[in-house]
């Protein structure tokens, strides 16, 4: 037999072609019965429609597709309004997708766009990625990638970032400022490149203040709820205990704050901290958490400006340079001062 096709259901059924596409896509123009006969035909011919082809060829599906390692983090829940405001308002839709931090996830999901389910890909990667393969494989699909956040820098295409070097070392150097002699870094075990130049930042700050830098001062924690809360508070009742905490990661904060209840100690007068967090809860916190805000909304507007811009600009080339949107410190009274 030759190669099953739309047509060949049409010549069957004696149908037209458009009728067909529209029973294989339970269109409320095709009646239930006619429906019935066409998906019939279809599993008795082993047909298997493959309904983002034409989207691929004319790239007309207007749809944007948001890859993300999850969304109980406030950063990724803003990103995305911020994203949606400009899909919505360029007649896109938006499909959010979550690797659940896992790279088989993330690839498989890149892989799947190459059908041509989405016109373009905003993609933040897993804290597991070490390699760019299954994206280049979709750019050259001629689907564009954009990175928000965690970016790839292997990847020729724009990234929308913000300046986590500076927000860190100027976390650091507000803590030291605030009277902390032993500040320490909590950090998450992985390959993520906004945690580097964390950590990078927080370094140099000891370094400007004259305060020695051993593997000690960083607290390494996983995505475990108990196995972290273990980690600090062994960390935290320790002799020679940290009097200051830069946290690199929100989620982690809370059991910070958990911690120091349980082993009574008194935060700002026992301990310092400040937190890379946009919780809308920080202020309501007791006591109100010190917090560099990542810009999550206008980190999500700008790629998206870019993403729909590179869709709908003839000839349009997407350059390779980092946006950087600044962060802000926002100072209340998890530190002294």
């Amino acid at each position: 037999m030759d190669k099953l096709t739309i047509k060949t259901l049409a010549k069957e059924l004696q149908l037209s072609v458009s009728t067909i596409s529209k029973a294989l896509r339970d269109s409320h123009e095709i009646s239930a019965e006619t429906k019935r006969k066409v998906l019939a035909l279809a599993e008795q011919l082993n047909y298997t429609p493959n309904p983002y082809a034409s989207s691929l060829r004319k790239r007309k599906s207007k749809t944007i597709g948001v890859v993300i390692p999850e969304v109980v983090n406030s950063f990724f829940s803003q990103s995305i309004n911020g994203i949606e405001s400009v899909a919505k308002a360029k007649g896109y839709h938006v499909l959010i997708y979550l690797t659940h931090e896992n790279f088989e996830n993330e690839k498989a999901i890149l892989k799947d766009f190459e059908s041509g389910r989405v016109d373009g890909v905003l993609l933040s990667v897993s804290r597991e990625t070490t390699g760019c393969t299954h994206i280049s494989e979709l750019i050259e699909k001629e689907v564009p990638v954009i990175f928000f956040d965690r970016v790839f820098n292997e990847i020729n295409t724009v990234k929308v970032t913000t300046n986590d070097f500076e927000s860190a070392y100027a976390a650091t150097t507000h803590l030291i400022n605030s009277g902390c002699k032993n500040p320490h870094f909590v950090s998450i075990i992985g390959n993520l490149n906004i945690i580097s130049c964390r950590m990078q930042g927080y370094k140099k700050a000891l370094e400007d203040n004259g305060i020695p830098f051993t593997d000690n001062n960083i607290i390494n924690c996983t995505t475990n709820f108990e196995n972290n809360y273990n980690t600090l508070l062994k960390k935290l009742k320790a002799a020679k205990r940290p009097d200051g905490i830069l946290c690199s990661i929100e989620n982690l904060s809370i059991i910070i704050y958990k911690v120091c209840e349980d082993l009574n100690i008194k935060i700002p007068n026992d301990l310092q901290m400040i937190s890379f967090s946009n919780l809308d809860t920080a202020s309501f916190l007791n006591p109100p958490l010190t917090t560099i805000t990542q810009p999550a909304y206008e980190i999500g507007q700008a790629a998206a400006a870019t993403l729909v811009k590179a869709l709908e600009k003839k000839n349009f080339v997407i350059p390779n340079e980092t946006v950087v949107i600044p962060s802000v410190l926002t100072i209340r009274k998890s530190t002294k001062i």
